[in-house]
């Protein structure tokens, strides 16, 4: 976490002189170039004179009057071992003028030492009322007016109410949020405002969140009239080492002050605590402690997981159906018959070193294969398509409702320059808007260069992984030879590893463990990359930069994650040749061939390596990297000092959540949303897999939000961003993908072709419709003569009165007049596949439109609650604003009435 902060802040510093710094003339006095007297106005305590002692948990200044909004934290220049004397007093007077402008600004500011270590220095910022009220109207927050009246939640079928009442948290202990109608604050119409209690009309989040604004654009520096700012850049320069808003108490304990509302305990223990893990999610208490960004990630994963709900109920029915099935498989039996599958001898499938097999060692590969390849594959793999469609759709619902619910319909807005955007803006431009100048990075033509370097990288980035896709086909095809001469498959196949264990499923598990190792080392490699490409960009806006970034890392994650499983559903086996003519990789390696049943169990297992192995690998690093940095962290202090400490220094030691927030925690789920969609049609347990994963995956990031980070900055967002139409495209692809499979990959279409065919000619002359000889009528045949190589020293010979192999492919038999050529078999068999992708996309799509037409993305009622409140809510602020015009010209009225009545004579 700290060496992708790192990498966001690879900005290199401009060699300032001494006399480069001016400090802006916010009070409305001289240029200010001693720091001295601004120094004097932060009240600067020794611990000895705290009054925090006995109340760690304080949320306030030594007066316990004035509530602490922020805490910033820097190492005091004067105790640091090495001491630099120039550039620590360049940091200094940068620091001095960034806290004199925040005086100026009308924030109030009291620096405290550190209990622990006299270098460190917590300096509390605290927003007076008239502060808050400024700058809520310059960000348009809204506030409430008066008490809501309509009802937006609706309680569960009284039936069911048991059932809900034992799932929900116990409304005694999180109590509801009263709601309001609210509107944008305004100063000069205060008085509309329900303003109760002024300590709580503005919460803590949104006391936070504005103070973070103003930390955020007040200036410290003017360097060759380019101005600097922003406590981020501050940061990164290690000018302070920290700046975050703090938690309210102990997770583990309720805060002793009785001001404290607790609700960092509350949440540990009926959201983050194991024992809550069947319990919903508190969300409005989530997004009133962390803000609705946050809280509308939970809200989604939640929502994802009852989803995959249905999903894996339905994937574990397929599941079973095929597992109860096995024993009936036809094709199954005759490849385990010893009078079918034991008399037929298969192709080498390697040039000189591998020998003749007989099918039957295949035969528990084939029992596997027939659980997956079933008919409820197929039914699975279409209420997929139609599954994600609704899920989607329901999603677009349930978001509308949080918009309406925690008030950001018509959320505006405005978003200023990122810091490290305007650091650069050495170049004047007029703007084509307001005809005036402004200042820019960089030109036209510098910024199409800055394009073109950009997307040359990601392309070569791209291509780094797909020659790392190549490198595993390469071992694949050079272990599978050494494998056929480790297990050598002869005749007899009775050895129980034989049975289990062939060259197929052994180069295909260590294939998939040395992909799913190469896939986690490249993802390291390429979040660094997308970050160092993004920040070379340079995106003028947060929300500009983390869109560019998402998307960067979506394509190199979808390249790394997805590129081994497309390999198998669609290339391996696919282009072989037959055996005196088969087709060479790169000119030297032949090309891999699939099982007789198809490559389909070999995707599956690939599926099962990377799906479960990634689940396992991140839950790891979530729950013990944070875990073990912070112990390490109070090894280091002195034990037992958490006692002492006061609130800010114990949220010091926790770790840094990162500036992208959960940006990695929507990757995360969304690689899954890709797994679970697009190959589910070669492995129906992947819905399961992923709601135990994903149950696990909310506790596990509301214990490390709640317990081992420092309290992230509150910040509005209206949805999920640009992780839903990344989500709609996977949606689309996945049709397309799931029907190829199952065309392609799976062995099911020449089942069906053989089935509904082979009553009739030329197929044969069944006189009802079977599965009996399928094994051989798909199996073509070789003569070993026909082979290239003849050397009597090759295994290709000694075969005794055999002269035939088999192979899997649609071929005519030597001897006849087009020998090798395709059959009428294989274009049949072509031209049903074909059909089937295009009917089956047909009706999934259609379904898929009729779907999002019939569901709205906004419901009628939540539709009918937001303009019935915004009709409230202006007949509210037009009659209140009625009233004071009418108040206003009574009152010029009487004034009029008694100087016209007033004797001249006065």
């Amino acid at each position: 976490m700290m060496n992708r902060d790192i990498l966001l802040d690879m900005e290199q510093e401009d060699d300032e002189e001494e006399g480069d710094i001016v400090l802006e003339n916010l009070c409305d006095q001289t240029i200010v170039t001693s720091f001295g007297s601004l120094e004097s106005q932060v009240d600067f305590r020794t611990p000895e004179f705290e009054e925090f002692n006995g109340k760690p948990d304080s949320l306030y200044f030594n007066d316990g009057q004035r509530r602490i909004d922020f805490v910033l934290v820097y190492e005091d220049e004067s105790k640091r071992e090495n001491n630099k004397k120039g550039s620590n007093e360049k940091q200094k007077r940068k620091r001095q003028a960034y806290e004199s402008n925040l005086i100026c600004d009308g924030l109030q500011l009291e620096a405290t030492r550190s209990v622990l270590d006299d270098k460190l220095v917590f300096v509390k910022v605290h927003a007076p009322w008239e502060v808050l009220c400024t700058y809520a109207e310059i960000m348009h927050i809204k506030l409430p007016l008066k008490p809501n009246d309509l009802k937006t939640r609706f309680s569960a079928f009284h039936g069911f109410n048991w059932v809900g009442k034992l799932l929900r948290v116990d409304e005694n202990i999180i109590k509801p949020e009263q709601e309001f109608f609210t509107a944008p604050f305004q100063k000069d119409r205060m008085n509309d405002f329900y303003i109760h209690d002024r300590d709580t009309f503005f919460n803590p989040a949104t006391r936070s969140r504005i103070v973070y604004f103003i930390l955020s654009r007040i200036k410290y520096q003017v360097t060759n009239n380019v101005p600097k700012f922003g406590i981020s850049k501050l940061v990164s320069s290690g000018i302070y080492k920290a700046a975050f808003p703090l938690h309210d108490c102990k997770f583990r304990h309720p805060s002793e002050d009785p001001s404290c509302p607790n609700e960092r305990y509350l949440l540990y223990r009926e959201w983050a605590h194991p024992r809550s893990i069947y319990k919903k999610q508190p969300l409005d208490l989530i997004r009133k402690y962390y803000g609705e960004k946050i809280g509308i990630y939970f809200a989604w994963l939640g929502y994802y997981t009852q989803m995959l709900l249905l999903a894996a109920v339905v994937g574990v029915a397929c599941f079973l159906y095929g597992f109860f099935n096995q024993d009936n498989c036809t094709w199954s039996k005759e490849v385990c018959d010893p009078d079918i599958g034991g008399q037929i001898i298969m192709c080498p499938q390697c040039d000189k070193l591998c020998p003749f097999w007989k099918l039957n060692i295949t035969c528990e590969s084939s029992k596997k294969l027939c659980i997956f390849d079933s008919f409820g594959t197929l039914v699975f793999a279409v209420f997929m398509g139609i599954w994600v469609t609704l899920f989607l759709e329901f999603w677009k619902r349930r978001q509308a409702e949080l918009e309406y619910e925690w008030d950001t319909v018509e959320l505006q807005q405005e978003e200023q320059p990122r810091p490290e955007y305007e650091a650069r803006c050495t170049h004047v431009v007029i703007n084509e808007i307001t005809q005036e100048e402004e200042r820019v990075p960089f030109t036209v033509w510098g910024k199409c260069i800055r394009a073109a370097l950009c997307t040359s990288a990601v392309l070569f980035w791209i291509l780094l992984i797909i020659a790392s896709v190549i490198g595993i086909i390469v071992y694949r095809l050079s272990v599978f030879i050494v494998f056929s001469t480790q297990l050598p498959r002869h005749f007899n196949a009775t050895d129980t590893i034989q049975k289990y264990i062939t060259p197929q499923t052994a180069t295909s598990i260590t294939a998939s463990i040395i992909s799913f190792v190469i896939i986690m080392i490249l993802n390291t490699i390429y979040e660094r990359v997308a970050i160092m490409i993004t920040n070379f960009e340079l995106p003028r806006t947060q929300t500009d930069y983390e869109n560019s970034l998402t998307m960067k890392m979506f394509l190199f994650q979808f390249v790394n994650y997805y590129s081994s499983c497309f390999y198998i559903a669609f290339f391996k086996g696919k282009f072989v040749g037959y055996p005196g003519d088969p087709v060479y990789w790169l000119g030297k390696y032949r090309n891999e061939e699939c099982d007789p049943g198809g490559c389909l169990l070999e995707l599956t297992t690939q599926l099962i390596i990377i799906m479960g192995g990634k689940a396992i690998w991140n839950n790891i690093q979530e729950v013990l990297l944070p875990w073990v940095m912070n112990i390490i962290g109070r090894c280091r202090r002195v034990s037992g000092s958490e006692k002492i400490t006061p609130r800010w220094e114990q949220d010091y030691h926790l770790q840094l959540m990162g500036k992208l927030g959960l940006f990695y925690e929507y990757l995360e789920m969304i690689i899954q949303f890709g797994f679970v969609t697009l190959f589910v049609a070669s492995f129906p347990l992947a819905p399961l897999l992923a709601l135990v994963n994903n149950i696990l995956e909310i506790r596990v990031d509301a214990w490390k939000l709640t317990t081992q980070y420092r309290r992230m900055v509150p910040e509005k967002a209206q949805d999920i961003g640009a992780w839903q139409p990344i989500m709609q495209g996977i949606a689309i692809l996945a049709v397309v993908t799931n029907a190829m499979i199952i065309a392609f990959t799976s062995d099911m279409i020449p089942r069906l072709v053989y089935y509904w065919s082979f009553s009739v000619p030329p197929y044969g002359e069944h006189t009802h419709y079977t599965m009996d000889g399928y094994i051989n009528t798909t199996l073509s045949i070789f003569n070993i003569v026909d082979f290239k190589n003849k050397s009597r020293d090759n295994p290709y010979f000694g075969l005794g009165n055999h002269t035939t192999c088999r192979y899997r492919d649609f071929r005519y038999p030597p001897g006849h007049p087009q020998e090798y050529k395709h059959n009428i078999y294989y274009w049949h068999v072509i031209a049903a596949k074909l059909a089937f992708i295009i009917v089956v996309e047909h009706i999934i799509y259609s379904v898929k439109f009729f779907i999002s037409y019939a569901i709205p993305d906004v419901s009628k009622s939540t539709k009918s609650k937001i303009k019935r409140e915004k009709y409230l809510t202006q007949k509210l602020l037009r009659e209140n604003h009625l009233k004071d015009v009418k108040k206003y010209i009574v009152d010029k009225v009487i004034e009029s009435v008694d100087n016209n009545l007033r004797p001249k004579s006065e």
